[in-house]
């Protein structure tokens, strides 16, 4: 690791601790609105079953989120990144094929989970002011909320990142004062912090081991500290939660005091229809305070979701499971992007869920089944960063095991949640495990009916049609991209295109291949003359979170080949050479389709015909590569798996 990344890994500042409130703990944050109401349900209170309940949350927070994840996962960092494709990006270097199976479900659970984050947030806030108008209809207002924030999305966060962390500080502030105002006039609600309660509850109450799937609620948002390592730094985060996890216990502590004394009436009867203990704790006078807080946090936590959603579609793309889609960067902060076409996905995705389930408190039912699934692949990715490591003994396997019994617990008990709502999220992770697997097995496909030739077998002709004067000159620069990883390879349908296809005649060929590297941020290039002044190769090795942008990283190799007195970029053309007139550059992309000659087994077939499919839709090579498509020549080229035997026939006369 660089020293850079250790020093961001390392750093701790008041600065750093703000801004790691901003972004990191909206989902995690703002749970108290929704995990209490939950837990009780439309049931009488029980004391046995609010103490049980929050002492579950308080072992959960602590084994969960803050050993798991804050002390232990943050180790297993990519180059300062995290989150669970930067985890895959580190352990696929072993080449154990199976670790692609937790990775793409782990990473489609996590994107399902974006789409119902932002709804339930801001669904629960919103709903305090039902509170004053019972009968006031707060779809709109949540659709409005929503369709605000995705429409800003295109301007950055870098504005209202300022606002960010002085807010959650606010918000946090709020849940710690509202908590202790409670737990002062009933202040043995701290028994609970004994597992007995817990215990007790799972064990001896009949339905006490499905109050787990509401439990689990309080840390979705967990796999957030891990993904968003990279902007914070390791130990901002870890210090930084001390000061959270102690304010969020305060709430839901005194959240369960409130609840306790007011023992066998229902939420209903304390606040009608749509009741909230979070709101019920709350005197009369701040009640539109707190509603408005509470918004403005649940807009906050929709953001880091949406932000997040980014940048795993960017790592996606670079891992080869997701098609290509236009990116822009809306600032010049280091890894700040947005993806649109993402952007209003989610947008739609998330009206869905609105419009579909109408209040949070049927929302809950849909949330949490996703992301269990993403928080047991990612146990199962650590294990084996463990394992390459050469750091795992009889304690780490046995971490690993408690950590597998707790989420497959939490999975089993989120599972009652299938039919009321959780099928939903599930659906969406299935349609996108098939897609991601889809894309992942036809670029294999392709990749393993690519023949490479090698270029010395070619070098002689290749001159010689440089300097064939009857042929007419194609360009002065003709460029290719090439997926060879071998300098002294090329794939045999280049050569066809510059010798068969039409004869393409220039005074220097150019192969340009672009190297995807596991780790998040570099930026190299490696120049290799194979035929001096005739044919040279660029090799381009990105970090899996860089932009692929060939045009301006190509005219930045150009100017240091130039300054070194290694190329000469100006036009042959004795005209133009003689007043420096740069030479054109022509690009030469190809585009593949499957071809009719092509004898395919079922399963190829149907992954191919996908393939080629969502590659229609998808961003076209010539915009994924940056390149100026006035400079871009696309040539079409038949692509045949499994060609059928020969043919024989007999000449008659």
């Amino acid at each position: 690791m660089s020293a850079s990344h250790k020093s961001h890994l390392s750093k701790l500042s008041l600065a750093g601790l703000l801004v790691t409130l901003g972004i990191i703990y909206g989902d995690i944050g703002t749970s108290p609105l929704y995990v209490m109401k939950a837990i009780i349900g439309k049931e009488p209170i029980i004391a046995d079953i609010v103490l049980g309940g929050v002492s579950c949350i308080f072992w959960t927070l602590t084994l969960q989120t803050t050993i798991k994840y804050v002390y232990i996962t943050l180790n297993a960092d990519n180059h300062g990144e995290g989150g669970i494709f930067a985890l895959y990006a580190l352990v696929k270097r072993t080449k154990v094929k199976w670790l692609i199976v937790p990775a793409v479900i782990g990473g489609s659970a996590l994107l399902a989970d974006g789409i119902i984050t932002p709804p339930i947030s801001v669904s629960s806030a919103v709903e305090g002011l039902r509170s004053f108008y019972p009968e006031l209809n707060t779809v709109p207002i949540v659709i409005g909320i929503l369709f605000v924030l995705f429409s800003i999305q295109q301007f950055g966060t870098k504005l209202v990142g300022k606002f960010f962390a002085p807010m959650m500080l606010i918000w946090f502030g709020m849940l710690g004062t509202l908590g202790v105002i409670q737990i002062v006039d009933h202040p043995e609600v701290f028994k609970a912090i004994n597992p007995y309660y817990a215990y007790h509850l799972l064990s001896i109450h009949p339905e006490g081991f499905f109050v787990l799937g509401a439990v689990f609620l309080c840390t979705t948002g967990a796999e957030a500290l891990y993904s968003d390592m990279g902007h914070c730094g390791r130990k901002n985060i870890r210090v930084s939660w001390i000061f959270v996890k102690s304010t969020l216990l305060l709430n839901y502590f005194g959240q369960a005091s409130y609840l306790i004394m007011q023992e066998g009436k229902t939420l209903h009867e304390l606040g009608g229809k749509f009741a909230n203990p979070f709101y019920l704790i709350m005197s009369d006078w701040f009640h539109p305070i707190g509603i408005g807080i509470a918004t403005a946090a649940a807009v906050i936590a929709s953001q880091a979701v949406i932000s997040g959603s980014f940048t795993m579609i960017n790592e996606a793309m670079r891992l080869n499971f997701w098609p290509k889609v236009k990116i822009k960067y809306p600032t010049e902060l280091k890894g700040q992007l947005y993806i649109p076409s993402i952007n209003w996905l989610l947008f739609l995705g998330c009206v869905g869920v609105v419009l579909h389930f109408e209040v949070s408190a049927r929302m809950e039912a849909a949330y949490g089944l996703a992301i269990i699934l993403c928080m047991i692949m990612t146990t199962l990715l650590l294990t084996y960063y463990f394992l390459i490591k050469r750091v795992i003994g009889f304690a780490i396997i046995g971490i690993i095991l408690l950590y597998l019994s707790i989420e497959i617990c939490f999975l089993i008990a989120n599972m009652k949640k299938f039919s009321d709502g959780g099928n939903f999220t599930l659906a969406i992770t299935a349609a996108l495990i098939i897609l991601m697997a889809t894309w992942f097995r036809a670029k294999k496909i392709s990749k393993a009916y690519t023949k490479m030739v090698k270029i010395a077998d070619y070098k002689k002709v290749l001159q010689e049609l440089s300097t064939d004067m009857s042929i007419p000159k194609y360009a002065t620069h003709l460029v290719y991209m090439t997926n060879a990883g071998r300098v002294d390879e090329i794939e045999e349908k280049v050569l066809y295109s510059i010798l068969q296809k039409r004869p393409k005649r220039a005074d220097i060929y150019w192969f340009i291949h672009v190297n995807i590297l596991n780790e998040p941020y570099k930026t190299e290039y490696k120049v290799t003359e194979i035929i001096k002044d005739d044919l040279i190769r660029i090799d381009f090795n990105l970090g899996f979170r860089e932009p692929t942008k060939i045009n301006i990283m190509f005219k930045e190799v150009l100017k240091d080949m130039v300054k070194n007195g290694e190329v000469d970029v100006t036009s042959r053309y004795e005209s133009l050479n003689k007043n420096n007139i740069l030479g054109d550059f022509k690009f030469v992309l190809s585009e593949k389709f499957l071809s009719n000659d092509s004898d395919m087994r079922f399963d190829e077939k149907l992954i191919m015909n996908t393939y080629f499919l969502i590659k229609k839709l998808s961003l076209s090579e010539e915009k994924a590569f940056g390149l100026d498509s006035s400079s871009v020549k696309i040539e079409k080229f038949p692509m045949v798996l499994h060609p059928p035997e020969r043919i024989c026939m007999k000449r008659i006369d």
